[in-house]
């Protein structure tokens, strides 16, 4: 009996320490370690990269729909644009700037099964197939995106030009002498 409730009492005084640990804020450098092995880094630069395609093919069409024709340096002036927006992202910044973030939504245990995760080996297949399947996702999206764009433009376009015509000095003067 009384090994039992020594061992009740051990259990009972180690819970709070157990419970802590799950729910303790990870430190900068478990953060750190986590996007180490996400290679935040890389894959910042490389979801820079779809992204930047996806806005080029999104503005390409943007123009023909405006314009009829791009412009014949469309694609090297806009790639040049983009390849500098990228080289000069400050990604180590950026990534260190979301460590916070991190720490407030995500305890020590989380970040420690994320790590476990993303080092095993579907873990590693999902870091180096996500910017392949963000590309094609995108690709498939930017017919749908660039409708409703146009969709959109055009219904902001009416309000607008209804805006004004509801704001204009004569429409007023209409309205008094109407009265």
């Amino acid at each position: 009996m009384k090994h039992l409730l020594l061992g009740v009492a051990c259990l009972l005084l180690a819970a709070p320490v157990v419970a802590q640990s799950g729910d303790q804020t990870p430190s900068r450098d478990d953060i750190i370690v986590y996007l180490r092995t996400m290679h935040s880094h890389d894959m910042l630069q490389k979801t820079m990269q779809v992204q930047a395609e996806s806005m080029r093919q999104l503005y390409r069409d943007m123009i023909l729909k405006d314009k009829g024709k791009l412009p014949d340096n469309f694609d090297s002036v806009f790639k040049g644009a983009m390849d500098d927006l990228i080289k000069g992202m400050p990604s180590d910044e950026i990534v260190q700037a979301m460590i916070p973030a991190y720490q407030k939504h995500f305890t020590k245990s989380d970040i420690e099964a994320m790590n476990a995760f993303y080092s095993s080996p579907v873990g590693q297949k999902v870091l180096e197939q996500l910017p392949s399947v963000l590309q094609e996702g995108n690709q498939a999206a930017m017919p749908i995106l660039s409708r409703y764009l146009g969709e959109w433009g055009e219904r902001m376009k009416h309000q607008l030009d209804q805006m004004k015509l509801d704001a204009s000095p004569t429409k007023g003067k209409k309205a008094v002498i109407e009265n």
